[in-house]
């Protein structure tokens, strides 16, 4: 979106910035009066929806005028209240109120020196964060996987951006995980989405603008640094704190049906937001614009973004890992690439829907094969080869066992009759020795 969730902005406020300490007051009637009258003006000046603006405003005026707000004499509690009636009426998570005099103070009476040393100490703490860009890899069979935590708009960060994609520009498919991705910058989500698409630009979406009643469009680059990914097969995770920038993102992409979503319902914020000041003491954030997708008309503020494929956030990873495999594999004629994707992909099937085994069947496992040794332990398999340190054996099925330390390797055990009589180690590929049990 145009700016951060104004939760996060005000946090930032007064993470980056400390002016001179204002003391707390107990809160009087008159200033209660102030604020609701403030409130009302502000959303009737400037938020999104008019009519939507008209109720919020008549709910807490009425609601000053019943005594509601009559006992409430703490500024934090009466800022919550103010925001629980605003939202019961707009379902609006960008909007709010807050107690918030340091920062208020700061703004009215700006210190040109303690505003460079904040910026400074943002633009470095971004620099500690890479710009909101986590982590890049290449898991098996040559999927891409790219996770980003905010849409950050600082120059470095569009060469973050533009280094993350030339890594992953020989990837087959690429996961994007937003999962706890909470917004930001329209040009950063331009940037990135510019790589999926190839061709002459397409409308990516548009914000409309109540002030001025202006429409401001996003259309793909048709120039990015590097190789596009225009024919990669893409998946989007999300999970229910995704929001705002981040939902943009995925609503794009969905629409234009260039990706698939994997996930939870996202949170449901499509209104860029704005600070006003109300009084020394309060101020709001008020969504000012909203986003109108090209293809809905409409945006995701209130409901949210249904995902393709609903999982659990906990294991959108591996879920779109699996799709990602399976398509590859459907279209792969050379049987040894063939093998590497049902590798992975039996390692997958086994982590989403993991065996259980008795302890009666683990325990009957246990002895000397050779080399090769397997320990039933407080109801767990370890095995251990040669004196070398032991690794926990992760059940695929009933007879057959992966490891953590070594994603190459799995043990299958051998049966006749009922039986243990020996084991075989897998390799991804194709190898196998096999050891019998010691008698």
């Amino acid at each position: 979106m145009k700016q951060f969730n104004f939760f996060i902005l005000l946090l930032l406020a007064f993470r980056f910035t400390q002016p001179a300490q204002v003391q707390p007051q107990k809160l009087g009637a008159e200033e209660k009066k102030a604020v609701v009258s403030a409130v009302a003006d502000v959303l009737a000046k400037q938020y999104v929806f008019p009519e939507t603006a008209r109720k919020m405003g008549d709910l807490i005026k009425k609601n000053l005028k019943t005594g509601k707000y009559s006992a409430i004499d703490d500024a934090q509690a009466f800022a919550a209240m103010l925001t629980e009636d605003l939202r019961a009426v707009s379902r609006d998570r960008h909007l709010g109120v807050r107690y918030a005099p340091e920062r208020i103070l700061e703004m009215r009476t700006p210190d040109e020196a303690r505003k460079k040393a904040a910026e400074e100490f943002r633009k470095k703490l971004a620099r500690l964060e890479n710009h909101g860009f986590r982590e890049i890899r290449i898991l098996s069979g040559n999927v891409g996987y790219l996770k980003f935590n905010q849409f950050s708009d600082a120059q470095e960060a569009f060469q973050v951006a533009v280094g993350a994609m030339a890594f992953l520009a020989n990837c087959d498919a690429l996961v994007v995980d937003l999962r706890e991705n909470g917004g930001g910058s329209p040009e950063m989500i331009q940037l990135l989405s510019s790589y999926f698409f190839s061709g002459e630009p397409r409308h990516l979406n548009s914000f409309y603008y109540r002030l001025g009643e202006k429409t401001e469009q996003y259309w793909t680059q048709p120039y990015v640094p590097g190789r596009k990914l225009a024919e990669t097969d893409l998946y989007v995770l999300t999970s229910s704190y995704t929001f705002s920038g981040a939902e943009e993102f995925t609503y794009n992409l969905k629409n234009m049906k260039r990706a698939t979503i994997v996930g939870e319902t996202t949170g449901g914020g499509a209104h860029p937001v704005r600070l006003e000041i109300l009084n020394d003491h309060f101020a709001i954030g008020v969504p000012y614009a909203r986003a109108v997708n090209p293809i809905s008309k409409t945006n995701w503020e209130g409901s949210g973004i249904e995902p393709d494929v609903k999982v659990p956030a906990a294991q959108a990873l591996d879920k779109a890992h699996l799709l990602a495999l399976e398509k590859l594999a459907a279209s792969e004629q050379d049987e040894r690439i063939q093998a590497s994707y049902r590798w992975a992909l039996d390692g997958l099937n086994a982590k989403l829907n993991p065996a259980v085994i008795s302890p009666e069947t683990m325990s009957s496992c246990a002895g000397d094969y050779g080399p090769r040794r397997i320990i039933f332990r407080n109801g767990s398999l370890f095995y251990q080869r040669e004196g070398r340190p032991e690794m926990k054996m992760i059940p695929m099925s009933e007879d057959y066992f992966s490891f953590t330390e070594v994603p190459y390797f799995r043990l299958k055990i051998v049966r006749k009759d009922g039986k243990v009589t020996g084991i075989e180690g897998h390799y991804d590929d194709g190898t196998i020795d096999a050891n019998p049990r010691n008698n």
